[in-house]
């Protein structure tokens, strides 16, 4: 294997004409620069310096391995230099993919931080569901996946409680879901209800995974929802139920985002109400990337702004 150590010593005995003059220009002894001119010969299987009276003279083989030494080791300072910018933040690059809510509301902030901070380093997003979001950033696609879980529950697929197992899973917030009712509905203006109160009305259901566990909630309140409608978008959810077409959960997180408008304490969209619903549902919400990722400085810069973003 040709090394770049033993090229900087065979451009420094061509430029200089011997070992000895070689060895003073890169500040080494005369039998290190013999070791590694022996060593890369070995390495090439044949020669790359004969003597002619008091100089040495590259062979035809040795002429070849200048001319593209030139290249390589400007290839290797340039990917040095490059790989030092990367490392001091002043360039790199992070993909993100974000679940919808995510990317109304902690998304926008933590971009804002870093780029105000990192400016040279690229952000992009584009969005995903979990589990989808999780083969992205297993599959090379990402660098980091914002992704959320529901507690395990009766039937809970063994599968997705262990499929974080082997990321790096950075804990951001719980997000409690809440009751979506037509604006008179019989529950609009209660503080709180028990999900069961809702049993003998039509849902309006999520993502496939919000889906499965509003089933699971359901049927451990004693009844089995009857969905008419399912979105995976959260502003039609919120159209359809003020359209009286039925009743739904929706993650707070999902409430508070701009597309919908308001908050907790107030009606997220005109025609609707919101209830808290007992016993309490949450979803877990996380950002993950793999170990080795973990470790690159921009990406641990993105996780500590999505953390901060989470925590106001």
């Amino acid at each position: 294997m040709i090394e770049a150590r033993h090229l900087r010593v065979l451009r420094a005995v061509a430029a200089t004409g011997s070992f000895s003059a070689a060895a003073r220009e890169l500040g080494c002894t005369q039998p290190a620069v013999s070791q590694q001119m022996k060593a890369l010969e070995q390495s090439v299987g044949t020669p790359l310096l004969v003597r002619a009276g008091r100089e040495m003279r590259l062979t035809e083989a040795g002429e070849a391995l200048v001319r593209h030494a030139a290249g390589i080791l400007a290839g290797l300072a340039a990917a040095e230099e490059e790989v030092a910018a990367i490392a001091g933040l002043r360039a790199g690059r992070v993909r993100l993919v974000s679940f919808p809510s995510g990317s109304s509301t902690l998304v926008p902030t933590a971009l804002a931080e870093m780029r105000a901070d990192h400016p040279a380093t690229r952000i992009s997003l584009v969005e995903a569901e979990p589990p989808r979001s999780v083969e992205l950033l297993r599959a090379g696609d990402c660098e980091i996946a914002l992704a959320f879980r529901y507690p395990e529950v009766r039937g809970a697929d063994p599968a997705a409680v262990a499929e974080w197992d082997d990321l790096v899973v950075r804990p951001l917030l719980t997000d409690r879901l809440v009751g979506v009712v037509p604006e008179g509905h019989r529950l609009a203006a209660a503080e709180r209800a028990g999900i069961a109160e809702l049993a003998d009305e039509p849902w309006i259901a999520g993502c496939p995974r919000c889906r499965r566990h509003l089933v699971e909630v359901c049927e451990d309140a004693g009844f089995s929802p009857r969905i008419d409608y399912a979105t995976d978008d959260y502003p039609a959810v919120i159209g359809l139920v003020g359209a009286g077409l039925g009743v739904a959960l929706l993650p707070e997180l999902a409430l508070a985002g701009p597309s919908v408008g308001g908050g907790w304490g107030a009606a997220p969209a005109k025609g609707v109400a919101t209830v808290r619903v007992e016993p309490a549902v949450q979803r877990e919400v996380v950002a993950l990337t793999l170990p080795d990722l973990a470790r690159v400085p921009a990406v641990g810069a993105m996780l500590d702004r999505l953390a901060r973003a989470a925590l106001r």
